[in-house]
């Protein structure tokens, strides 16, 4: 993802309209941009700044000023019988819209019908091409967008220029850049659990082998932050359990990394999920953070057996009561 879309893409981050896919593309390149991560923040703080100013309510003292207003000009108006009806009327009719707010919204709401049936009637109208456009070079694949439509000198007849998607096989070896890159696709945009699964596999294998799993830089992915992702972000219990297998090594080093396991530990709906990343703390349970986080799982947690497990974690570190 490059800058220019992830900014675009912030103010619906703050106002929660993003898909999971989107907003876990979005978090991965703010890992890696401290720019945009920057510029998140004040959209963030812009959001909530707006959030706490309430609109001013209309005052019943402006409302009869304004009433009267009305009045004094329906005044100077011309005294006819058919204008002072007409005022009558008005007035009448603004009085009961005023008083039944259910009765505005109902006519609005048969005005906007109205107004769509005639729309569509006279769409209707308009006479169809009798020429059927011609579609030229057929491939194979499906069509994945329109790109341009050119109106030909028959007024009956347009070309459309549109782009097909073809599959593609791509063979390599597992540590080459393309391949990494292609996996992390899969198992960041695939709608297949398995998919996903089989990717964040072959990714974590890399991870536990040493071989470039590493964070990003700029905007590049990195394998690490490609496990991060699945790790947070992922519906399926399968994808977050191999996303944990592949940061194993670097729990201890990486602090991004442990923060992931603890947060996973806290707030996975997963049982075996926060089982296995109490596993992966062993190394680091000396820490005071991981310490915090334990004790709170071994007091807190709904599952017994992983209650017990933390308390026993806890229990193994000396100096702590």
């Amino acid at each position: 993802m490059k800058c220019e879309e992830a900014k675009d893409q912030l103010v619906m981050l703050s106002y929660g309209e993003l898909s999971d896919e989107a907003q876990a593309d979005l978090e991965l390149h703010l890992h890696g941009c401290s720019a945009c991560e920057a510029e998140a923040a004040e959209v963030l703080a812009f959001r909530e700044l707006m959030e706490a100013d309430s609109m001013p309510a209309v005052s019943p003292n402006l409302l009869t000023a304004s009433r009267m207003k009305l009045d004094e000009a329906l005044d100077e108006a011309s005294g006819s019988t058919w204008a002072m009806r007409l005022r009558a009327t008005l007035m009448g009719t603004w009085q009961h819209l005023y008083a039944a707010p259910a009765l505005a919204t109902l006519l609005v709401g048969v005005g906007f019908l109205g107004g769509s049936s005639l729309a569509r009637y006279q769409a209707e109208q308009i006479p169809k091409p009798a020429t059927p456009i011609e579609i030229f070079n057929e491939s194979r694949g499906v069509i994945s967008g329109v790109s341009g439509i050119v109106q030909t000198p028959d007024p009956n007849v347009v070309q459309v220029l549109y782009t097909r998607s073809v599959p593609t096989t791509f063979q390599g070896s597992i540590n080459e850049p393309q391949v990494r890159q292609l996996l992390m696709m899969a198992a960041q945009q695939s709608a297949d659990n398995e998919l996903r699964a089989q990717s964040v596999n072959f990714l974590s294998q890399e991870c536990r082998a040493g071989h470039a799993c590493e964070h990003g830089d700029g905007n590049a992915k990195g394998v690490r932050d490609a496990l991060l992702v699945s790790l947070r972000y992922d519906k399926s219990p399968a994808v977050r359990m191999k996303a944990l297998e592949g940061l194993q090594p670097y729990v201890g080093q990486d602090q991004k990394v442990r923060d992931a396991v603890l947060e996973s530990l806290m707030r996975d709906a997963s049982a075996d999920v926060r089982t296995h990343a109490i596993s992966l703390l062993e190394p680091v349970e000396g820490d005071s953070s991981v310490r915090q986080v334990l004790h709170t799982v071994s007091t807190q947690d709904d599952n017994p057996y992983i209650r017990n497990a933390s308390m026993q974690a806890l229990g193994s570190v000396d100096g702590i009561q």
